[in-house]
């Protein structure tokens, strides 16, 4: 599983981040980033689902592995 977080549907509400903080940084704006390149690691993969399950925004996506 890869994510990546679209930077212009952001809006800084940070669910992210607190649902899966090994997986997500925000910045000073509240802007979230996926930390490292985006390869969620299978452990954390439910943690990732659920970030996108609960991003008002929709900007989690998930990526195909390439």
């Amino acid at each position: 599983m890869r994510i990546r977080v679209d930077p212009d549907r952001c809006q800084g509400h940070a669910r992210c981040y607190a649902l899966a903080p090994e997986l997500f940084d925000v910045d000073d704006y509240g802007q979230s980033s996926v930390i490292g390149d985006g390869v969620v690691p299978p452990e954390l993969e439910a943690k990732a689902t659920l970030a996108i399950a609960n991003c008002p925004e929709y900007a989690i996506e998930e990526r195909s592995e390439e």
